[in-house]
């Protein structure tokens, strides 16, 4: 144990209590402890000296999710998958390197004036939401919002449940504005697969999670879009009407660091921006409902079911939280 000691703290002990460089954290035995359970249960190995950055960046997030849990929000916060990350790492590895600016996106949504449901959940009316997936490091959270809504729109339709292919979108929608791992949005997407005929299933064209060359076969596509609904810019009681009545709504909007540790609860920002060039995620709109006087939408992520609530999030609705309603969609299904 002495050995280690160096490594983790500068100078010499005061009073028992490490007195370390400026630069670094001292981290504690507690720390240590939940560090190596962490590692055990995520399957992480490094070598010594990464080892010692990621305890330190995973005792810096441990201590604003202690932190933030012993205040007043609407959210907790809990380790996940990217507790010994960065922001700056996990926005270059898992968001939109550059922001999709969905200003440009024409709306067509002519909504009607309710009233709505005071809730909805599409989970809940039968097989109309497919199982969460997982992105992995690719910046690809639009291509599952894509195939989220489009497999929700064919299964209202139909009855029948499809798992549609991400990586083709990933692979064969750059002509339609989409850089792949980059980044990209679902309207955009939504019109490459209308004006492509087709998108493939997940079994036909698996995820690979990293860019490559477009390997579409048209006599093996078994997704199908006759037309986009693109929803007014700021509108979110038209999202309402969308969910209420349609289908799951595909929307983007800006993650900042604290989401990253979204645990359970109503997320909400003051640190996120609420324009378009700044959202930087995409992801599903399923449902809607209001806790404790707090309205909310319920979303789908793309971040693997031991994310979130099940792969879950709830968010504050109608209050254009982190631009959530810069730039939502939904496909009709050509079936």
């Amino acid at each position: 144990m002495w050995a280690t000691l160096p490594l983790l703290c500068a100078g010499a002990w005061l009073l028992g209590v490490p007195v370390c460089g400026a630069a670094e954290l001292c981290v504690n035995s507690l720390e240590k402890f939940h560090f190596k359970s962490w590692t055990s249960k995520h399957r992480k190995t490094y070598s010594t000296e990464e080892y010692h950055h990621r305890l330190q960046t995973f005792a810096s997030n441990w201590r604003k999710i202690n932190a933030h849990n012993n205040g007043n929000h609407t959210f907790k916060m809990a380790l996940n998958q990217f507790s010994d990350m960065s922001f700056a790492e996990i926005k270059h590895k898992y968001l939109w390197s550059e922001p999709q600016n969905c200003s440009a996106t024409k709306s067509n949504y002519l909504r009607g004036t309710g009233p709505y449901p005071p809730s909805v959940d599409w989970r809940k009316k039968g097989n109309f939401v497919s199982p969460v997936k997982n992105q992995g490091a690719c910046g690809s959270c639009w291509t599952f919002s894509t195939t989220g809504a489009l497999e929700s729109a064919i299964a209202i339709a139909t009855g029948k449940m499809l798992s549609l292919a991400e990586q083709q979108l990933v692979d064969c929608a750059q002509d339609f504005n989409n850089h792949g791992c980059q980044g990209g949005l679902p309207s955009q997407a939504f019109e490459y697969i209308l004006y492509n005929k087709g998108i493939m299933g997940e079994d036909t064209y698996p995820y690979q999670g990293k860019d490559g060359y477009c390997k579409f076969q048209p006599g093996k596509a078994i997704g199908f879009v006759k037309d986009v609904a693109n929803i007014t810019i700021y509108d979110e009681e038209a999202m309402v009407e969308a969910v209420a009545l349609y289908n799951p709504v595909s929307f983007a909007f800006e993650v900042t660091q604290d989401f990253m540790m979204y645990r359970t609860g109503i997320y909400s920002s003051t640190s996120c921006h609420k324009t378009p060039d700044k959202v930087n995620h995409a992801v599903l709109a399923v449902g809607y409902g209001e806790k404790n006087g707090i309205p909310y939408w319920i979303v789908k992520n793309s971040w693997g079911p031991q994310w979130g609530m099940n792969g879950y999030f709830l968010i504050e609705r109608g209050k254009n939280m982190c631009g959530l309603a810069a730039c939502a969609s939904y496909p009709i299904p050509l079936v």
